[in-house]
This record gives C-alpha cells, structure tokens and sequence, in this order.
C-alpha cells in the first residue's frame, strides 16, 4: 500500500465550551450590575435623606457651615470635570465662581423687588460668557501650559474687578439683601438658614445628576479618551478642541452656580473670591477627595473644611502647617483621594 493511499488520521475533536449564557456568566453579570445599582441609590437616598434632616437637628453655626460645605462641593465637582475627566488642570475657576457672584450681584442691585431666578440667570450668563473666552485660548494649550493660562486669565478677571470700583466696589465689594423663594407668583416665601440649605440641597443634587448623566454619555466618553490618549482620539477624528471647549464651559457654567448660591447664602460679591487662591483650594478638594469621581470632590471639600475650622481653633494662625502636612500625606500614601482608599477597604 502507497503513503498517498493512507488516510490521515483525524484529529481529536475539540471541546468548544459552553457559551456565557449557558453557563450563567452573562445573567450573573447581570445580577451583580444590579446589586451594585441598588447598592449606589439606596446609599444616595440615605445620605440626601440625612442632608435634608440635617438643618432640624444641626445648630446655627453647624447648618450654615453644611450649606457652605455643598456650595464649595459643587465648585470642587465642577472642576472635576476638567482635572478629572479631561486630565486638563484648570486655576481659573475662580473666575467663574466670582463672576457668577457678581452676576448675581448686578440682577439683585438692579432689579427691584429682588429676583432669585433672574439672579441666577445673569449669574450663569456672567460665567458662561468668561468660561467660553476663556476657553478659546487656553484650549490650544496643553498640560502646565493650560494650568498657567487658566490661572493668569482668573487674575487679569482680579485685577478688572479690584480696580473697577465704580462698579464692582473695589476692594469692599458689593453687598445686597437676600432675595425670596418665589415661583411665577404661586408662592413667595423668604429665605431662613433652614429654607436656604433645602434650596442648595435640591441645586447641588440636581447637580451631580445632571454631570454624572454627561460623564456617562458619549460626550464623557471622548472626554475621558482625550484624558488618556489625546493624539489617538484626534487620530480618530474627534474634534479635540470643540469638545475641550464645551468641556470648558460646562465646568465653568457650574462653577458660576456656585458663585450665585454662595452670593445668596453670605449676601455679598468680594473680589477675594476671584482670587487664584480659591482656585487652588478647589484642585485640593479634588486631590484629596478623589478626582474622575464627582462624589469625590465634595467629599475632599467636606474634609478639608471642616480639618481647617477643627485646627483653626487650636493652631490659631498657624493651623495651615497642620493641614498641610496632612495633605501631604493623603497625597503620599492615598493617591486616588479619600474615596478611592474608601473604596479599596471595602472592597478588601
């Protein structure tokens, strides 16, 4: 017999494994992605459940220092969307959060009786119109060089309303009374520590919904594709400036909100808070909470506050040697923020 007239041996059959399906992988995928899901809204509504009691148990001094805790937590979140969804530090949102005060400021002195929404309005007209002008130049910057331009435009927006003082007070500012809680004349009531806090409550919650609904869509998709690989999101075809820009303004039309809430609660617009400084302190909010995570920074605000009013009364003037060497360390050995070490131990 021949070698082209034997057969070749077959070979061995192959097991082809059952698909997820019918394995049960895909619907325990599933289940957990629900657990998970339950996990995160029961925790939200606890913890909006116990901001919204918190003013009927909490003293004066304590309800108002929470209200100014979520004020600079919806700051912090607003410029997470920038460090931490686009890997873009921004130090000019003081800019936004002062000129959003002092929008609030110009509708509340101008039109009588005063107007909550209208200072609103002009409020977050006053911060888009200075995110957006801003945003055209920086953005075709990267890296240290955005940080820096972001930062000398927070203080050219200083150095106009410092000086400025036929309008915008100086160095005095502008002070102004409290407007009421009125909807399209079905009620008008006037604001109290307790009334206001609810108020801030309801916009730093609709907030957070809101950028956490775009951080999860495609826009925040590309957002966080420029953060990690800008040159192969470009390679793409995405339009990396167009969306750095709206990216921009987004942060910067939260921040001005900030500014408006921040105006109502004190009732006054100052040129401190235009001030690099509070630009600084709201990257440190995101350090130390956890950037890319939106609860994170209102969590590193909520620290930071209340570390700094803690030592405050022991340390006096030199407290901030204290807090700093605590951030120091939080930096060191928590990198990914108080939110992440959280999650970690949990997880453990």
């Amino acid at each position: 017999m021949s070698l082209a007239s034997q057969k070749a041996p077959h070979p061995p059959a192959r097991r082809v494994p059952p698909s997820p399906r019918l394995r049960g992988e895909g619907r325990g995928k599933g289940q957990w992605a629900g657990q998970r899901a339950l996990i995160y809204w029961s925790g939200f509504s606890v913890i909006l459940a116990l901001l919204i009691i918190a003013p009927l148990v909490l003293a004066e001094f304590w309800r108002r220092f929470l209200t100014e805790i979520l004020i600079w937590g919806l700051l912090a979140m607003s410029s997470d969307i920038l460090i931490g969804y686009t890997g873009m530090v921004s130090f000019g949102h003081s800019a936004f959060f002062g000129l959003g005060m002092y929008g609030a400021a110009a509708a509340l002195l101008s039109v009588q009786p005063p107007n909550l929404w209208l200072a609103i309005l002009y409020g977050l007209v006053a911060a888009a119109t200075v995110s957006g002008f801003v945003a055209y130049f920086s953005t075709r910057l990267r890296d240290i060089y955005f940080a820096i331009t972001t930062l000398i435009f927070s203080q050219i927006f200083y150095v106009i309303i410092f000086t400025w003082t036929e309008v915008t007070g100086g160095e005095n500012g502008l002070t102004f009374r409290r407007p009421p809680l009125a909807i399209a004349g079905l009620f008008s009531m006037p604001f109290t520590s307790t009334t206001l806090h609810w108020f801030v409550v309801a916009v730093v919650t609709l907030s957070y919904l809101v950028l956490r609904r775009i951080t999860q869509s495609p826009f925040g998709m590309v957002l966080q594709s420029i953060r990690e690989n800008e040159s192969r999101t470009r390679a793409i075809g995405y339009p990396i400036e167009r969306y750095k820009i709206v990216a921009v303004m987004l942060s910067g039309l939260f921040a001005g909100l900030a500014g408006v809430l921040y105006a109502v609660q004190n009732q006054f617009a100052a040129p401190d808070f235009v001030f690099f400084l509070v630009s600084g302190e709201t990257v440190i909010y995101n350090v130390m909470g956890g950037i890319g995570t939106l609860v994170g920074p209102i969590l590193g605000a909520a620290f930071f506050l209340l570390l700094r009013e803690g030592l405050s009364r022991f340390f006096t003037e030199y407290y901030l040697i204290p807090v700093g060497i605590i951030f120091v360390a939080i930096v060191i050995f928590m990198p990914q923020g108080l939110l992440g070490f959280m999650r970690r131990w949990l997880n453990q």
